[in-house]
């Protein structure tokens, strides 16, 4: 009897090692939730720290093609992009026989590269400790091995990443102002700030093959004749304007400048005090609309690591393409001139940002985007845009991707921001530019993927 309970001890701390080691082992799903919470976080982020555009479409870019580089690794629906975005390399594999949840550790290379690239690092850790913490509560081998993986993807991208001239950048000239040429960009009120990013077109592209691949055509020649094609570009514009002003907040023209104003900076004055607003980036806007199409299409992580991707590599070139444009064409903004010739109290709806006028920055990066999303998701993609809710703003509804790029576009117009030219050459642009890059770019096999859209 002695020797039955001797043998039982021993057989109950096998069991008991056998059920830690069953807990140890459990099984970790990361759901696409986990990844737009983190993008999510990275745009909260930006707001705060205020990220120029062209700077917050790097952000973005980045840390999406870390991620998806670990999801072509192991997934046979999805083709790594190394050897065709500019001198991107393969990624390190795993070891032999490592214990790796791939989703984990793409989203750890995502969370660990986007915390690089900001400034308020803290609440980006926030949100990774708080992952890491339930990951390793479930399952610590399995997370130990994810997170080792990811960041040693999360290394080799970065230096990738450090070769794109944005150091170099940084210690440039400041745009110079000649403000004896009337055609010429000049700082507009209320803050007068320097132009930003004049020199974004050095930054090397994802996909297009140079900043001036897509050089559009020059805007209308300058005259300020009222008969000349570009007086009544510039005319339009305040009689645009005129026009909401007299219907107020009920002008459908007012409701969509304000929709798509998405300027990371507004100053504002109230006697000796100016203060700024934060909203998100045009860029962040339309990664919010990927957001808004992977959750309608109910994507599983890998397809929504896929979407955030490509359409974060498509306005990352887009701001390199524009803002090539922008300083080489240089022209002069709608307010400076209607302020100097026609009325020197009229304002725009909305702030003029610190850059030169042509061509549209939202344009051309609306008209990328919708080539990337429509080349995912489909033509007469449906949705209900409610991006802007957090900044006060209804949600309004779309039938196309290319739909809401051509509102988005118009909207820089009824802003009182940009001349007619610049937003319709600009959406040309971005759209030659996005078609470009969906037909160079291959990641997916030549079978399409099937979508999970009832």
């Amino acid at each position: 009897m002695r020797m039955k309970k001797l043998l039982f001890v021993p057989l109950a701390i096998l069991l008991a090692l056998s059920c830690k080691e069953e807990k140890e082992q459990e099984a970790i799903v990361i759901e696409p939730d986990a990844l737009h919470a983190a993008i999510d976080k990275v745009t909260e982020i930006m707001i705060h720290d205020i990220f120029s555009p062209p700077v917050a479409s790097r952000i973005f870019a980045y840390p999406n093609i870390a991620a998806y580089e670990i999801i072509a690794l192991q997934n046979e629906d999805y083709l790594s992009l190394a050897g065709q975005v500019t001198d991107l390399t393969p990624i390190p594999e795993p070891t032999a026989n490592a214990n790796i949840n791939y989703q984990m550790a793409a989203l750890v290379a995502h969370m660990e590269l986007s915390k690089q690239l900001i400034f308020s690092e803290q609440d980006m850790e926030q949100y990774r400790d708080s992952l890491y913490t339930n990951w390793e509560s479930k399952n610590q081998k399995l997370f130990n091995e994810s997170k080792m993986y990811g960041l040693e993807v999360a290394n080799h991208i970065s230096e990738w990443m450090g070769k794109d001239n944005y150091a170099q950048t940084r210690t440039m000239p400041q745009f110079t102002v000649r403000t004896e040429d009337p055609t010429r960009w000049q700082p507009t009120p209320p803050a007068y700030m320097a132009g930003i990013e004049p020199h974004w077109s050095k930054i090397r592209p994802f996909l297009i093959d140079s900043a001036e691949q897509f050089k559009p055509v020059p805007p209308p020649p300058f005259s300020m004749e009222e008969q000349s094609g570009f007086y009544k570009e510039l005319k339009e514009v305040y009689d645009i304007s005129k026009k909401i002003e007299e219907e107020g907040d009920t002008s459908e023209e007012i409701q969509i400048a304000q929709f798509w104003d998405c300027n990371p900076y507004v100053s504002v004055t109230r006697g000796h005090l100016m203060f700024a607003t934060k909203k998100i980036t045009p860029g962040a806007h339309w990664i919010g609309i990927v957001k808004i199409a992977t959750k309608k299409t109910d994507s599983d992580f890998d397809k929504t690591v896929y979407a955030y991707t490509k359409t974060s590599m498509a306005i990352a070139d887009a701001f390199i393409s524009c803002w090539d444009e922008k300083y080489r064409s240089n022209l002069i903004r709608p307010e400076t001139l209607i302020n100097q010739h026609i009325d020197e109290n009229w304002k725009p709806v909305l702030q003029t940002p610190p850059f030169p006028e042509y061509t549209s920055g939202h344009s051309v990066v609306s008209g990328a985007a919708s080539v990337a999303l429509t080349d995912i998701f489909g033509d007469g993609f449906a949705f209900d845009d409610d991006t802007e809710l957090p900044y006060g703003l209804p949600i309004r509804s779309f039938n196309s991707f290319k739909e809401a790029a051509d509102e988005a576009a118009i909207s820089r117009m009824y802003g009182g921001i940009h001349y007619r030219a610049a937003v319709e050459v600009g959406v040309e642009q971005g759209r030659n530019l996005g078609t470009y890059i969906m037909n160079k770019v291959k990641m997916t096999p030549s079978k399409p993927l099937a979508s999970n859209q009832e």
